[in-house]
């Protein structure tokens, strides 16, 4: 169908794309297709990557796992990603090494490890990381002392890459669209998929934050609200239901007693399911798990057995941890969004995305759902729904430029080493929060310092991570904040230091009042909104503080 369509024409459509949810892939969707030279809307009824994003294991990999359901493709899609992220968003996804410890009794056992491991570097043909390597018994010991001995065969060393900061990925694809000419609405609500004669006109609802209705007209719409697309799609009609997603959890916790140097992919005893312990924000990140999940999508919270699950097989496999619930410094939990599969185990549904043209199955032409889909191959999806938005517009398919033109935090003149390291010499701030502004700006760490034109801007707000005051009016006048949450959570990434941003929250509301003007009624409600907020991620400072006042 085309935007020019004369049966459509008196909605003088004002896009041509309408893409609900800004989670990565609702992000690189918006990116790609304003790239393109779409006209594009992105909306989301909350900020973006508030929902799955900023719940995954933070992990951008082939899927190793992925191999013994025989997903190749996937696989070598996957790593194919990988690399392309690697290389336009060096600032976010750093190489990791992982550590396959493998002992008597495993379900992979050493052959089996090593076919997966040879298939893995084959299935990675060109790529920029180090290829495995076999441990024996002592080396495995040499490279992570704090092993369990007893029943340790050997291990495998791999490498794949981390995104620390997953919300980072997300936010600057919008940044990119943005500059690219997409308009982007966050807390906004979408209630409806307006249709006329079987086709897709626009959408309405209402902002989630003033409670005003909204309208938005065009004539293809995507819907990639991750596990929330079926309620998207409620009032549109009797569609068939697309997601059945399950449920991860994971755990934070300080540095700790025989912790390891290289993440360690170990074995659960409970269940054979592979869970990660990985070095992570100065911290650690102990996950996930996978169950089903039929309950409230908005308010996903860690259960108690799931934490007391993912602490005993970390003292299982590093004896001398010895973690209990009061190491725990806070936890998150979220719902994947895969295929609708209830006969189907939870391990074994497929992590292989689908753009679901809706007109196949007898809904309005225009309308596409994104269904599935994994933090790492983002990118992919997102050229994939954008070539599907194209021919459903009626236009030519031009190539996307996303694999080539890197992220705005990625545009450096020359390498990101030779950046980052004029940048911390030359930048006038502490190492910490140097590190800390390339970690989370990276080449626009520069841009935002210029704006610190102030020696009070200059002042650390939070000590845990070496956060500057000129970072929060950063993040409401140039990246799109909202709301305190949005500025902690999702653009200063303070909320993720060891407290869960309790106590940064205050010292940021404070900067908030003298640069932005916020009143101190104000700056006193969007710190309690943060913490009603955040307390679905059950932080043990929350509690202290409680305990304090």
């Amino acid at each position: 169908m085309s935007a020019s369509d004369p049966q459509l024409a008196e909605f003088g459509f004002e896009f041509d794309l309408i893409v609900v949810g800004a989670g990565i892939n609702g992000a690189g969707i918006a990116r790609d297709a304003a790239l393109r030279g779409l006209r594009v809307l992105l909306l989301d009824k909350g900020d973006v990557a508030s929902g799955t994003t900023s719940w995954a294991t933070r992990l951008i990999h082939g899927g190793l796992r992925y191999l013994e359901h025989r997903e190749f493709g996937l696989v070598r899609e996957s790593l194919t990603e990988r690399e392309t992220l690697l290389r336009i968003a060096p600032h976010l996804v750093r190489p990791l090494p992982l550590l396959i410890p493998i002992y008597r009794g495993d379900q992979r056992g050493p052959l089996l490890v090593r076919a997966g491991m040879i298939a893995y570097d084959l299935l990675s043909h060109g790529k920029s990381l180090p290829r495995h390597r076999l441990l024996g018994r002592r080396a495995a010991l040499r490279r992570a002392p704090g092993l369990a001995g007893k029943g340790l065969r050997g291990a495998a060393l791999y490498h794949d890459g981390q995104v620390e900061y997953a919300e980072r990925l997300a936010v600057e694809n919008v940044l990119d669209a943005v500059d690219h000419g997409a308009s982007v609405g966050t807390y906004h609500d979408v209630e409806d998929i307006l249709t006329r004669d079987g086709r897709v006109i626009g959408v309405s609802g209402r902002d989630a934050l003033t409670g005003e209705p909204f309208q938005f007209f065009a004539p293809v719409v995507v819907n990639v609200a991750g596990p929330w697309v079926d309620q998207v799609l409620a009032a549109t009609g009797d569609l068939p239901r697309l997601v059945g997603g399950t449920k991860g959890s994971h755990i934070v916790v300080a540095p700790f007693s025989g912790a390891p140097r290289d993440a360690l992919y170990a074995e659960a005893r409970r269940d054979g399911r592979p869970f990660f312990i990985v070095p992570w924000n100065d911290q650690y990140l102990i996950g996930t798990t996978d169950t089903r999940y039929d309950g409230d999508l908005d308010r996903v919270v860690a259960d108690d057995w799931e934490i007391d699950l993912l602490l005993a097989e970390t003292n299982r496999v590093i004896p001398d941890a010895n973690l209990t619930r009061g190491d725990v410094l806070y936890t998150y939990a979220g719902i994947r969004p895969l295929p609708f599969a209830p006969d189907a185990k939870e391990g074994s549904v497929t992590r292989r995305h689908e753009v679901r043209d809706h007109a196949w199955s007898g809904g309005p032409r225009g309308l596409y759902a994104i269904v599935g889909g994994k933090l790492t191959t983002y990118r992919e999806l997102a050229e994939q729904a954008v070539d599907a938005a194209l021919k459903g517009l009626g236009r030519p398919v031009v190539a996307s430029e996303t694999a080539t033109t890197p992220l705005p935090g990625g545009r450096t003149s020359g390498s990101w080493t030779e950046f980052s390291d004029a940048f911390i010499k030359e930048s006038g701030l502490s190492r910490q929060s140097s590190a800390h502004l390339l970690r989370v700006y990276g080449a626009r760490a520069t841009e935002l310092l210029a704006t610190a034109t102030t020696p009070e801007l200059r002042e650390v707000f939070d000590p845990l991570t070496g956060a500057i005051a000129a970072e929060i009016p950063w993040a409401f006048e140039v990246e799109g904040a909202s709301t305190l949450a949005d500025a902690t959570a999702r653009r200063t990434m303070t909320g993720l230091n060891a407290n869960a941003g309790i106590g940064a929250d205050v010292a940021a509301a404070n900067v908030a009042r003298r640069t932005l003007g916020w009143s101190a009624e104000r700056a006193a409600r969007e710190v309690e909104d943060y913490r009603r907020w955040v307390r679905r991620y059950r932080p043990r400072a929350l509690d202290d503080a409680a305990t304090a006042g």
